[in-house]
């Protein structure tokens, strides 16, 4: 390996540790993740002399940049195709979750979630465990594990009054809604990531892992069952009311349903057009967009209740999408200088069993987050090697989104979950984690006897 391909590396594991460590060093991870990502560029480009084998450039672009130098060449070649090849696949995945984001924020901006929390009143805990999971499993997977998680966790702060059974219900709640993201192609980034990548269609991939997730969180529900018997939750000891927003009951049904609609929409709008899965998000987000101007007379009125979109947009959690954009590049630059696949053929060597090689990444994603793990696995594997729909990439999907609940920081419900209950890493460590590595390893085991 040269040192330019070293030294990209070095940068990446750096930005990697400063992303993990981000409460220790206290520099948010969004900061190192675009630092990470124009860094490896950075180095790729002012290397490119060496990394770049001329004869590996298509006809095309050497017929296109006739009469320049190889220095120029070059550069074009890395800064204004490669580059810019990436940021397109990049962009596709950001204009997705940015539309989704939006249509979750409008509708919980007109309390359409209470539609789901006020029908929940038992105080049994194993009663209420099945129901809020089975509430977050599938909730998961038409938003996503994340908004799923926030959601949920604020129901239980309405049941339940003790910190210490809320940090387990929501433990509990991170690995529903991860596992019922795994088969959604909307439910879970990398699930997403692998769908508008080509990797999975919609319906193959709900067919291959809905029972498997499904087994990923019966398995410890039925052991939490046996284990927590005849156990009641405490309820809170202040009733009091979060205020409700200033909407009737029919302009919050009415965005509830068009807006859970409208997500449930978009692959079916993609089966049917081909158009990549962002411009049905889109769709669904203009569509809801002009019910809600609709509903009120008066516009400026809407703005100052914070009901209108524009006062909406202003909540999106702007940092989480541009972490994804600096991480994503990251990842771009070793796929785009073979780093990847001088990886993938090490694993091939070294370990030889794909299906392993997936479960290990699973795995790993409890540490790290699996959003550059599948984006790696992406470039490290091609749909010629794998094509569309193969075991491999069905496997991964299960694998990266279930395998980070086995540890709190290991996915992005479980990072909003400990931030929200400031829920303690060795707690969940020592009380959650066996839970979900034995779901995540009977759901494998599942999909395997099943179909795999």
């Amino acid at each position: 390996m040269s040192a330019a391909l070293i030294a990209i590396s070095v940068v990446f594991v750096l930005g990697y540790l400063a992303i993990a460590t981000e409460h220790n060093i206290k520099i948010d991870k969004t900061a190192s993740a675009i630092l990470t990502g124009v860094l490896c560029w950075t180095l790729y480009i002012l290397n490119a002399h060496t990394l770049v084998d001329v004869a590996t450039i298509p006809d095309w672009f050497l017929q296109q940049m006739s009469g320049k130098s190889q220095d120029e060449l070059l550069l074009n070649w890395v800064g204004h195709h490669q580059l810019l090849h990436f940021l397109g696949e990049i962009s596709s995945i950001l204009f997705f979750l940015l539309g989704a984001m939006t249509i979750v924020e409008l509708v919980d901006a007109y309390g359409g979630f209470t539609i789901i929390t006020r029908r929940i009143r038992s105080q049994n805990t194993v009663a209420l465990l099945w129901m809020i999971s089975t509430i977050a499993f599938f909730l998961s997977a038409a938003l996503d594990n994340l908004t799923t998680t926030i959601v949920m966790i604020s129901l239980v702060r309405k049941l339940i009054g003790t910190s210490q059974e809320r940090w387990f219900f929501a433990s509990v709640i991170v690995i529903a809604a991860n596992a019922g993201g795994a088969w959604s192609p909307i439910g879970d980034v990398t699930t997403t990531m692998l769908w508008i990548g080509g990797q999975i269609t919609t319906v193959n991939i709900i067919q291959s892992v809905f029972l498997p997730s499904i087994v990923c969180l019966v398995v410890p529900l039925l052991y939490l069952s046996w284990r927590l018997k005849g156990a009641r939750v405490t309820p809170p000891t202040d009733a009091s009311m979060a205020e409700e927003p200033s909407v009737t009951a029919r302009q919050r049904n009415i965005i509830f349903a068009v807006g859970m609609l409208g997500l449930l929409f978009v692959p079916v709008f993609k089966t049917f057009t081909h158009l990549p899965p962002f411009m049905g998000m889109l769709l669904s987000l203009s569509v809801l967009w002009i019910i809600s101007e609709l509903m009120h007379d008066d516009r400026d009125q809407a703005i100052d209740s914070g009901l209108h979109i524009l006062k909406v947009l202003k909540r999106i959690d702007t940092p989480s999408v541009l972490f994804f954009l600096g991480i994503l590049v990251a990842v771009a630059s070793l796929e785009a200088t073979g780093i990847l696949h001088m990886v993938a053929s090490g694993l091939d060597k070294q370990v030889g069993d794909i299906n392993i090689i997936v479960f290990l990444i699973g795995l790993l994603s409890s540490v790290v987050d699996n959003v550059p793990l599948v984006a790696a696995a992406m470039g490290m594997y091609s749909l010629n090697t794998y094509p569309t729909d193969h075991t491999m990439w069905e496997f991964l999907a299960f694998a990266a989104g279930t395998g980070g609940s086995c540890l709190i920081i290991g996915s992005a419900a479980g990072v909003a979950a400990m931030g929200m209950e400031r829920i303690n890493f060795f707690w969940y460590l020592k009380n959650v984690s066996g839970l979900a590595l034995m779901g995540y390893v009977a759901g494998t085991a599942v999909y395997f006897v099943v179909g795999g």
